[in-house]
């Protein structure tokens, strides 16, 4: 029996320049949408394949692209996507929702921001991109009924999903990337990016209301409607367990450095209990036949967790592991150092201005490479880049890290395809015959995306020259100090509906 000879991957310029031109294909025809997303990159792999087999470039072998797949962000996403669908069942989110109308002068200025809120906060804790499944049909009935522009309640609400979920690891897709990468834990993202998320969202409530302030004068108050206009939840039995377990999984996040467990471990064992507790308790009411049993692990795995997404990373993966392979990353980092380097030689720039010009350049590059082709194979090449960056740097050159982060999720707010969030709103309301055109959706967009990205640069600049826990203390007391002010001025108007400003 002849043993099959393991083939390593060629570092030349040739290897290099087909995986590069593959990567480019592949970012190319993601922007310009001609083919779904999973086709482009199960393309891309089968081309590396191709090449890898076939000729004398030998780019990546199977079995260097199964250690290429990053099982954690694959686990955390499919977990967390089959525990939002338990509690989904529950109604509880409708319900949440519902809470906004009640009472009398729901105007669409009042609703706008504790809409926006909520889409943020659920971001940070779920992820954005489930998060604008459930809101985007609810907003568009919300501007219905307030007789309101879609586009005035839609692109503050997708802005928000992408700038609340840039706070937590489990936010936004990119951010997963980055703390397996990383190595980051839930509570790294949630002291270090929280605080100037809760000064961007501020941001955002002035930037939405001034841009949509016709739009919102033109709409109408809601008139509370009957009974069956008001969502209960429609099983508080499953609801109250949801909630113990999803704290456990919360403490799981939190708890990392301590046991160690990857963000995928809580998530998963969460996402079991949440199948289990549903089907135990439909058992307990229902007696199906074998052709019912689509309840619970069944309606979960076939309708609600979005495979294509999880396939697309595993190639995603792939094409990026190649990239290390040949070495490709290896020389787009040494060629980042060099700019580096220049930036420090021209500028004359001391240890903390080295450090900052770094993150600065990061940010920026990533934020406006996100706003041009979706975030997440941009984050899924620069992770790589990153880690051989660090060493070479002074001082804690980890900020770059956050930098990546926040160039990437928000700068992903800029264009229509910047974001898996804005995507996904985009498609749920042309279904619903509502559509809101590129052009539209980049002037807004990248205002609110260069907004806070200036506040990043702030941010990264007291961080870097005054340090991580005075400029989180002073970030959180500046964000709560705002919001305290905003409360006060609301308090003082009048109850009458009208126009909030």
């Amino acid at each position: 029996m002849i043993e099959p000879t393991h083939l390593v991957s060629t570092q030349d310029p040739i290897s290099k320049g087909i995986v590069a031109v593959v990567l480019l294909g592949l970012f190319a025809l993601l922007t310009l949408e001609k083919a779904h997303r999973v086709l482009v990159a199960m393309t891309a792999v089968s081309l590396l394949w191709l090449v890898t087999y076939l000729t004398p470039y030998h780019l990546i072998t199977f079995e260097d692209s199964s250690r290429a797949l990053d099982l954690n962000v694959l686990l955390l996403l499919a977990s967390m996507m089959a525990l939002v669908a338990v509690l989904k069942s529950t109604g509880a989110f409708d319900w949440a929702i519902a809470r906004l109308l009640k009472g009398e002068g729901a105007t669409p200025a009042r609703i706008l921001m504790p809409l926006a809120w909520f889409t943020a906060v659920a971001s940070a804790l779920l992820d954005n991109v489930t998060t604008v499944i459930f809101v985007t049909p609810i907003a568009l009935g919300l501007a219905r009924r307030l007789r309101v522009s879609p586009a005035a309640l839609l692109l503050p609400v997708v802005m928000a999903a992408n700038i609340g979920g840039t706070s937590t690891l489990i936010g936004d897709p990119p951010n997963i990337m980055i703390g397996s990468g990383a190595n980051l834990t839930f509570l790294d993202f949630l002291i270090n990016l929280a605080p100037p998320v809760l000064v961007m969202m501020f941001g955002l409530e002035v930037i939405a209301r001034r841009w949509f302030a016709a739009d919102l004068a033109a709409g109408v108050a809601a008139v509370p409607g009957p009974g069956a206009d008001a969502p209960t939840v429609t099983d508080p039995g499953l609801l109250r367990q949801l909630s113990v377990i999803c704290g456990f999984v919360l403490i799981g996040f939190l708890t990392h450095g301590v046991t160690g467990m990857p963000a995928a471990v809580p998530a998963t064992i969460g996402a079991g209990a949440a199948l289990l507790a549903q089907d135990i308790r439909y058992l307990r009411i229902h007696r199906p036949s074998h052709h019912e049993r689509v309840h619970g692990i069944l309606d979960v795995l076939e309708h609600q967790i979005e495979w294509a997404t999880l396939v697309f990373f595993a190639f995603l993966f792939i094409v990026v592991g190649a990239a290390v392979e040949t070495g490709l990353i290896g020389s787009v980092a040494h060629g980042l150092e060099s700019g580096i380097a220049f930036g420090q030689n021209t500028l004359g720039l001391g240890p903390q201005g080295v450090l900052l010009f770094a993150a600065i350049l990061i940010l920026w590059v990533s934020g406006v490479a996100s706003a041009l082709i979706d975030n997440i194979p941009f984050v899924a090449v620069s992770i790589p880049v990153i880690r051989e960056i660090i060493p070479t740097l002074p001082g804690d050159a980890g900020v770059l890290w956050w930098a990546l982060a926040l160039g990437a999720c928000l700068g992903g707010n800029g264009t229509p395809v910047g974001a898996s969030a804005n995507v996904t709103t985009l498609d749920l309301m042309a279904r619903e015959g509502t559509r809101i055109t590129f052009a539209a959706f980049t002037k807004f967009g990248a205002t609110v995306a260069g907004f806070t990205l200036v506040v990043s640069c702030v941010w990264l600049t007291v961080h870097i020259f005054v340090g991580a826990r005075e400029t989180m203390v002073g970030t959180l007391i500046l964000g709560i100090g705002i919001g305290a002010i905003r409360l006060l001025r609301r308090a003082r108007r009048p109850a009458a509906g009208g126009l909030v400003r």
